[in-house]
């Protein structure tokens, strides 16, 4: 089990609608981000705006509307569902006198509670110093003693303050350390590809049931839960069909609606493995409501780390929350596109380990045609 933070207090949620059309959507996610920290939320406050107050972010009327509250109920913590500039988290903390933190923030602090392998420890770690490296002045002298304060975890922001360089220093031993990981990672995926063993990622928004998937596939015990980021290491295990031989599936990070730009480059050599990948297999919340928008998003990261072209199933998940049957669809060229099924209940996986089968198979006859061509060419 993952521990949570100790003494935590109530915090207040902030999200301002800028016309965008997914701020309900966004602003619920921030609750289970919340929560998925620890944290109780004790009020919600929203606002409208044309663009963000320079100052302030939501402007001064809000932002007294929010002291107010924070002496009312007497909370330690107010979570801006944005990305505040140095400028005004450092006006709002002295404002509100509480803590102030931005989504980029509480993420973060999720990240470092659920990391759990070295590498990953290394990747959060780099991803707060590059944040806190243009938000060290001015920001509360007594941070390093919150040892248990949402967004406060890892690296003590004074101690920081007062040497930049070591702070770039560290940052630079950290990309040295991840850079040879990387590298020994490579050359495990060389021998991979010498011994002929498929390569299966498995993607998809978070919280859409990829871990589940991954323990029903490989008979492994991953961390599950009903939380955001509930796996943050990719995890690899190895596989065997009668049919398709050896596949090696891994289980990565789950993607999320407005992921801070710092966080895929710091995961990057951890998404790598989904780079490298005969095939993915993107999992998808079947019963939730807004399932095309987060395909469109893990679509939007995918392109990004350049994993756009490597061939997907959709898999249509939590069918047993639908009373829906169990399915498989297939594309107009006899590829299966998608499978619905029920990783819990393990309803429709046979039709998903067809789906393998088949693209293995494929994977097979393609190399078989291109060795051919270039004997001929010889």
């Amino acid at each position: 089990m993952h521990q949570q933070p100790a003494g935590l207090g109530g915090a207040i949620l902030v999200s301002i609608d800028f016309g965008e059309g997914d701020h309900g959507e966004s602003l619920a996610e921030l609750g289970l981000l919340a929560k998925t920290a620890g944290v109780h939320v004790s009020a919600v406050v929203q606002a409208r705006r044309q663009r963000p107050d320079a100052a302030l972010f939501a402007g001064s009327g809000k932002v007294q509307q929010i002291a107010e509250l924070v002496e009312q109920l007497d909370v330690q913590l107010v979570i801006f569902n944005h990305d505040l500039t140095p400028a005004q988290m450092r006006n709002l903390t002295a404002l509100l006198n509480v803590r102030v933190i931005d989504r980029t923030m509480l993420i973060l602090d999720i990240f470092a509670q659920r990391a759990q392998s070295h590498e990953g420890k290394m990747q959060v770690e780099l991803a707060q110093l590059k944040y806190l490296a243009t938000r060290l002045v001015g920001m509360n002298q007594d941070m390093g003693q919150q040892k248990h304060a949402v967004g406060a975890r890892g690296p003590g922001e004074t101690r920081l303050e007062l040497d930049r360089r070591k702070l770039e220093n560290r940052v630079q031993f950290l990309r040295e350390r991840l850079k040879k990981l990387k590298h020994q990672r490579s050359i495990q995926r060389r021998a991979r590809i010498r011994h002929d063993v498929y390569s299966v990622s498995i993607v998809g928004y978070t919280n859409a049931g990829k871990s589940t998937l991954f323990n029903r596939l490989t008979r492994a015990d991953v961390y599950v839960a009903d939380q955001l980021f509930a796996t943050l290491d990719t995890t690899s295990r190895r596989m065997f069909s009668e049919e398709a031989g050896e596949i090696v599936v891994s289980d990565t990070v789950g993607f999320i609606r407005h992921l801070p730009h710092s966080l895929v480059a710091a995961f990057r050599s951890t998404l790598e493995e989904t780079i490298q990948a005969d095939l993915l297999l993107h999992v998808v919340d079947a019963s939730n409501s807004l399932s095309n928008d987060q395909i469109a998003e893990v679509n939007k990261v995918l392109a990004e780390i350049g994993a756009a072209d490597i061939p997907q199933v959709l898999v249509y998940n939590k069918i047993d929350l639908l009373d829906a049957p169990a399915s498989v669809q297939r594309d107009d060229y006899g590829r299966i596109a998608s499978v619905s099924l029920s990783a819990k209940s393990g309803a429709g996986m046979d039709g998903l380990r067809v789906a393998l089968n088949e693209a293995k198979a494929k994977r097979r006859v393609s190399e078989a045609v291109a060795n051919n061509i270039n004997q001929s060419s010889e």
